[in-house]
């Protein structure tokens, strides 16, 4: 128990804070429950750790855990839990949690046995809440993360400070906003970049691997993910693999799912599930003429990679 507080510590220390996501401001951190969702490298670790840093004490009443740690192959969560809460733990961070067995059930247990905890976990976009054996709909507060907005990228490195902006000032006070902007920017050669490089954090850490990460997320989150999290058949990962590389090839992709369902060599059904998936897990995202009462095996009319990072990688 003891090295886990010791890696915690290590983990908070080493997380830089010179630049902070807007998303730390929208989420309800007081809550006792609360659930971040988002796909692989959009930073759900860092926001953790950042919050974690900069506004709780550097004692023993908060951790950090990440649920893949080997420690939890022998032991509970709960059985930790316990332990940490008779020593004064009030705040518990779990990253990862979909590498946890029946994490769910174990977080409902938890949050009822222990009312003076507050917890915050994340998991991956293909996390389910809702029908989740436990529902924890009823108790969690979850939020989507994304990654970096062409604002966040301007703030990070030009060292700008450009705030939110709503829809409702865009409409009234676009003329003024943008004179703002462009006093400070070009925003067409930065814009070219964003496109480029600028939608996963971790671009900076090592320029020269982005687009080799990049395929490393998409690779985890078929070859992972999608199994363990939405019961794909292993067997048929590379069929989905096949389908992602035909997408990516004609974007914006006008899909003929029959035709497109013979060549990859699976059903019509099989094809319109794998298109959903891909789409929970943040690697396309699809377009319907009609947004109503959309289900899983409806057809879209158009087919895009979720962000253009994918598309250059």
């Amino acid at each position: 128990m003891e090295a886990l507080f010791e890696r915690s510590k290590q983990k908070i220390n080493s997380v830089p804070v010179t630049f902070v996501r807007s998303m730390m401001d929208k989420i309800h951190w007081e809550e006792r429950l609360t659930g971040i969702r988002g796909a692989r490298g959009v930073g759900k670790t860092t926001l953790l750790l950042q919050y974690m840093k900069l506004n709780l004490p550097r004692n023993h009443t908060a951790i950090y855990l990440s649920l893949d740690n080997i420690w939890f192959n022998e032991h509970r969560l709960y059985e930790f839990t316990d332990m940490f809460v008779k020593r004064g733990g009030k705040y518990l961070f779990l990253d990862e949690v979909h590498k946890y067995p029946d994490w769910s059930q174990e977080i409902k247990n938890i949050y009822d046995d222990f009312p003076e905890l507050k917890i915050v976990f994340t998991g991956s976009s293909l996390l389910e809440i809702l029908n989740a054996r436990a529902d924890l709909s009823r108790r969690a507060i979850v939020y989507e993360m994304q990654g970096f907005s062409f604002r966040e990228y301007l703030n990070r490195n030009l060292k700008t400070d450009f705030p939110v902006v709503s829809l409702d000032d865009i409409l009234t006070s676009h003329n003024q906003l943008t004179e703002r902007i462009i006093s400070h920017v070009k925003v067409f050669e930065h814009f070219h970049n964003y496109l480029r490089n600028g939608y996963y954090p971790f671009y900076n850490e090592a320029p020269s691997l982005y687009y080799h990460k990049i395929n490393e997320i998409v690779n985890m989150t078929i070859d992972i993910e999608l199994p363990l999290l939405r019961g794909v058949d292993i067997a048929y990962v590379s069929k989905i693999k096949q389908l992602l590389q035909i997408i990516s090839e004609s974007v914006p992709f006008i899909p003929n799912v029959t035709k497109l369902s013979e060549r990859i060599g699976i059903s019509r059904k099989s094809l319109l599930f794998y298109l959903s998936g891909l789409e929970e897990s943040h690697l396309i995202i699809q377009l319907h003429k009609d947004a109503r009462g959309i289900s899983k095996l409806q057809k879209p009319d158009r087919i895009y990679l979720e962000n253009t990072n994918l598309m250059y990688a």
